[in-house]
């Protein structure tokens, strides 16, 4: 689907559908909704008057079009209380309308932004979010494939500001686009999404958009003296690679942001088995790693002033003979030994190499981001990321993105008395500490390897799919974390 920004008044646009947001006791009397109701011979006055429509979130109402319009019908969307609108309010506006119009066997669409200020930033919303929601899990589908029509998508602030608009629409394509990519990968099979395969798939991005691309084999983890990552790929027939994107801006950074992600491509917990209810949905324990290159993807086009690294580290984990068991003991690059409780804890022994590498590479600031504990879900649910560091301004900086880009994280603590659970007896440090706080413990394992680095560690289990589909957004992977970190890095290089 092509959108452009478009100069005209929503008057003099020809299209399928005109879609307008309305919030929750708007008066039909005067402004725009008193022109639309003119135009409409008072059908949208009747809808208000009937309470068929009101404005509340989720509402929708779909119009024949009116007199004095040349779009074909209206869609009317409830935005909801005007005091708590925000950017991310015409992430699922858009998505919404897309959706729904799609179904409606659409070929044009045309968004109206009701307001003349900040037109670039909602403009990129509104792009983002009529993508993202066009993503669909059904490629494997041999009959009954979503179908879409859809082929222009115009934005038009009543003649306002188009150059603004047009520019906040090329800035939220390139994210939209890099994150479906990612969602498309997350999605994928794990017979087919092998950690060669996500090497290989890493590989044709990074020489599409000009990012160099480095894939370390087991033999070079060996020489690295990566144990912790190599004790978990020791159980598959599927060899593990890590995989080393860099993005260098044509001026010198004095900093390198590294985004660290974990991809293990399918994860059957080892010899500490998981039960088989739901396993199959662990071929999305690579969202992390799907997440980075997605992100590398669309830093590669905006072309920040800073210098970013990817690393990923892919492996499967599989209970096959050679696995590594619970007690055995490992050391990682550091050189810092771990007793392995648990082999399904096996994501942050994998981060464990992957962070102490990005600081050899000469990381400056890392973040790193996983599917990392089951924790996460009973303390956050599906809304919140999880959130945590050892270095408070780095931490903020994080959040604040996110919040900028539309998406949530709840900062959880680190205090050192958490440290303790993870002391073992006969290693440095042991690999799960126990029931009591999970998702803080994982973290504070992977902090171990960080050194002094400023670190942020996002647990993205219970944000990374989406269990149901939403009016706005598809069943399955969601790309969360994509928008945050292009942003992150962006705003720390100025742009």
């Amino acid at each position: 689907m092509e959108i452009k920004a478009d100069a005209r008044k929503y008057q003099e646009i020809e299209c399928d559908a005109l879609v307008i947001g309305v919030f929750e006791g708007e008066s039909v009397t005067e402004g725009l909704l008193a022109e639309l109701d003119h135009q409409s011979a008072g059908a949208i006055g009747s809808l208000f008057e009937t309470g068929e429509f009101t404005g509340k979130s989720g509402e929708s109402a779909y119009l024949v079009g009116a007199s004095g319009l040349k779009a074909r019908r209206l869609l009317l969307l409830g935005a909801g209380k005007a005091d708590e609108a925000d950017t991310n309010l015409l992430r699922k506006l858009a998505g919404t309308a897309t959706r729904t119009l799609r179904g409606k066997k659409a070929k044009s669409i045309t968004f109206l932004h009701r307001t003349e200020k900040n037109l670039a930033t909602d403009a990129q919303a509104i792009t983002e979010g009529a993508l993202l929601s066009l993503f669909e899990p059904d490629k494997y589908h041999t009959s009954n494939k979503t179908e879409s029509l859809l082929e222009t998508l115009l934005i038009t602030a009543g003649g306002a500001g188009s150059e603004e608009i047009a520019r906040g629409i090329e800035r939220g394509r390139i994210i939209a686009e890099a994150t479906n990519f990612g969602r498309e990968v997350i999605n994928e099979p794990a017979n087919i999404l092998t950690p060669t395969e996500l090497a290989h798939r890493a590989w044709g991005m990074a020489k599409e958009y000009g990012l160099r691309i480095d894939v370390i084999e087991e033999q070079g983890m060996k020489e690295l003296g990566m144990g912790a990552l190599l004790g978990v790929s020791q159980g598959s027939a599927e060899p593990a690679k890590l995989i080393v994107l860099t993005y260098t801006p044509e001026q010198e950074s004095n900093e390198t942001i590294a985004i660290v992600g974990k991809a293990v491509t399918f994860d059957t917990g080892g010899i500490s088995i998981k039960p088989a209810d739901g396993m199959e949905k662990m071929k999305y324990d690579m969202a992390g790693g799907a997440t980075t290159i997605a992100t590398m993807r669309a830093i590669a086009q905006l072309k920040p002033a800073v210098k970013v690294i990817g690393v990923i580290p892919a492996t499967e984990n599989m209970p096959g003979g050679k696995a590594q068991r619970p007690g055995d003991v490992v050391t990682a690059m550091t050189g810092k030994t771990i007793e392995v409780i648990n082999t399904d804890a096996e994501g942050r022994l994998i981060l464990a190499d992957a962070v102490a590498y990005a600081r050899q590479l000469g990381a400056t600031r890392i973040v790193d981001l996983a599917t990392l504990t089951g924790a996460v879900l009973i303390a956050l649910g599906d809304v919140y990321v999880a959130a945590m560091g050892n270095d408070q301004s780095w931490i903020d900086t994080v959040i604040a993105a996110g919040r900028k880009a539309g998406e949530k994280f709840w900062q959880l603590p680190l205090d050192k008395e958490y440290r303790e659970q993870i002391k073992s007896e006969i290693a440095d440090i042991k690999n799960v500490g126990g029931r009591k706080a999970g998702t803080i413990t994982g973290a504070w394992f992977i902090g171990e390897f960080v050194d002094d680095t400023p670190w942020v560690h996002l647990d993205i289990a219970g944000t990374a799919w989406n269990e149901s589909t939403k009016p706005h957004l598809a069943i399955g992977p969601t790309g969360i974390c994509v928008r945050t970190l292009v942003t992150l890095v962006c705003d720390q290089s100025g742009n």
